[in-house]
């Protein structure tokens, strides 16, 4: 890898299409106080690649509070059973239909904030490692996007010399995401013993066989995404991933392992204080049918005054239209301020080797050895006991019952419980696995959204409140429909690529990967 790779992918020719302010100029303008440190001073002391790579990190998931808030609370954390809103907004993804500028955040602030660093990047420095680490950063935070909207564009960026892009199909796009990734990987394991600056990585310190293990972890959560719409190149992809041949790394295996964003402020604490979201009925509802220990790492006790409620863990229903009084008694996230960000943790690994192992594509182990291996590592992430009895657990949630009534519903079919059966057959088997996958990735709402569309797992809930003309009553979101900047400004070849999906540019429309024949909702 060298700059060139990266540099092909610079914004400016072809990234008018997320709607920029200015395609002419750099997209990080520093000022020319005579009193700060200079660009030649920046670039001598490695600043702006360390400010570049960091500025990649803080859109993974997201740092800024108000596009987490537009992310991973009001859209993903609906839409995973993770979260609800407090506070009823005559528009919202609850309801589904949500405002145009609630709708366009995802696509609009991400990837233009990942092109214009990554060209910082590359700019900045000649070190194979950051550039790599830069390669990874794009596909973790980028692939988000694509599995929101569907075809996005992606390898055409830069290529043309008007200031629009071509969309590439989502198959496309993973294709070349998962090159990238390899590509990657080879670079880091070449410069495996080596580092590079701790002030340019906050995830890692920059350890370099840390991010070869997150790549190759990613690398696999994208290819079990990807097994009902091409099982060949899945498989493929698995086995990348899992290798640990001629000495390569594979994936995570400890909780050391994990990937966490160090930030000064955590942006689920600054949200959680808003009073607009609360932790959400699917999520307790199954963790309260367990009686599972990680319910006070995740989520605070509730605050009703009625006599006649008995405090606990209670978790509000999406689309719920009570009075912000009474929603926002419901438990909330349990977050510190300091908290880091969690984006993928070796738990998440296990589950992922799981369900590989259930399709014979993970020889290594069982997939009840990668399942109890899974849950463990989540206990030991949030330092609780009680595992070996939680293991046993035959029960399951039958029903959400609200605390205050209203929103009090049944659970769709019978929900697996958490004790492990060989007796089952796969899809029994693969519902426990994705349950305790959702539980254990907590609070990353948009990958439960995935999994969710994925899989038909967990069983959650609908809206209380559809207010939608896409969605079918009882059914879900299975995307976002594109930003009408979108179509303003990149009209011709969004039309060509929204021509080629099924069902159109709808909510209702499934992405390339959302082809489970056994899910129907």
């Amino acid at each position: 890898m060298n700059k060139s790779i990266i540099k092909k992918f610079f914004v400016c020719a072809g990234l008018a299409v997320m709607t920029l302010s200015s395609c002419t100029g750099n997209y990080l303008e520093y000022n020319t106080n005579p009193f700060e440190t200079t660009e030649d001073e920046m670039n001598r002391d490695a600043h702006k690649m360390g400010a570049a790579l960091v500025g990649m990190q803080s859109v993974v998931i997201p740092v800024g509070e108000h596009l987490a808030q537009f992310s991973e609370c009001l859209l993903g954390g609906p839409y995973s059973g993770y979260l609800a809103d407090s506070k009823v907004w005559g528009n919202s993804f609850s309801f589904f239909n949500q405002s145009e500028d609630w709708n366009e955040k995802v696509y609009l602030d991400i990837m233009p904030e990942i092109y214009a660093n990554i060209e910082e990047v590359a700019k900045a420095t000649d070190n194979p490692i950051p550039l790599a680490v830069a390669e990874v950063l794009k596909v973790a935070a980028i692939v988000r996007v694509t599995d929101v909207y569907g075809p996005i564009p992606y390898s055409k960026i830069g290529n043309n010399s008007e200031l629009t892009a071509p969309f590439d199909t989502q198959k496309e796009v993973y294709t070349k995401m998962f090159e990238e990734l390899t590509e990657a990987v080879e670079v880091l394991s070449a410069n495996r013993t080596s580092d590079f600056s701790a002030n340019a990585d906050h995830v890692y310190s920059g350890n370099v066989e840390k991010w070869i293990k997150f790549a190759n972890s990613l690398k696999l959560r994208m290819a079990m995404r990807i097994r009902f719409a091409d099982a060949t190149l899945a498989q493929s992809m698995v086995k990348e991933a899992l290798s640990t041949d001629e000495g390569k790394l594979g994936v995570m295996v400890s909780n050391s392992d994990n990937a966490f964003m160090s930030v000064a402020m955590n942006p689920f604490y600054t949200v959680m204080g808003w009073g607009d979201t609360r932790m959400g009925a699917d999520l307790l509802n199954y963790m309260n049918a367990y009686d599972d220990p990680r319910r006070g790492a995740y989520a605070t006790v509730s605050s009703f005054t009625n006599t006649e409620i008995t405090n606990g863990y209670h978790g509000l229903r999406i689309g719920n239209e009570y009075a912000a009084n009474t929603a926002q008694m419901y438990s909330v996230m349990n977050v510190n301020v300091s908290s880091s960000l969690m984006w993928m943790n070796v738990a998440e690994v296990m589950f992922l080797r799981a369900e590989a192992a259930l399709l014979g594509w993970d020889t290594d182990n069982t997939a009840e050895y990668y399942y109890t291996q899974g849950i463990r590592f989540s206990f030991d992430q949030h330092g609780v006991s009680g595992i070996d009895k939680y293991l046993t657990c035959n029960d399951a949630p039958a029903q959400y019952a609200d605390p205050n009534q209203t929103y009090t519903a049944g659970i769709n079919g019978n929900a697996a419980t958490v004790k492990w059966d060989n007796s089952l057959d796969m899809e029994g088997k693969l519902e426990r696995i994705i349950t305790q996958k959702w539980i254990a990735n907590f609070p990353l709402s948009l990958e439960g959204w995935a999994e969710f569309r994925r899989t038909g797992y967990p069983r959650l809930l609908p809206t209380a409140t559809n207010r939608s003309s896409q969605i079918a009553k009882d059914k879900f979101a299975r995307r976002l429909t594109y930003p009408q900047k979108e179509y303003n400004t990149n009209g011709q070849n969004l039309r060509e690529i929204v021509s080629t999906m099924v069902g159109g540019d709808q909510m209702s429309t499934r992405i390339w990967w959302d082809c489970n024949p056994n899910v129907i909702n």
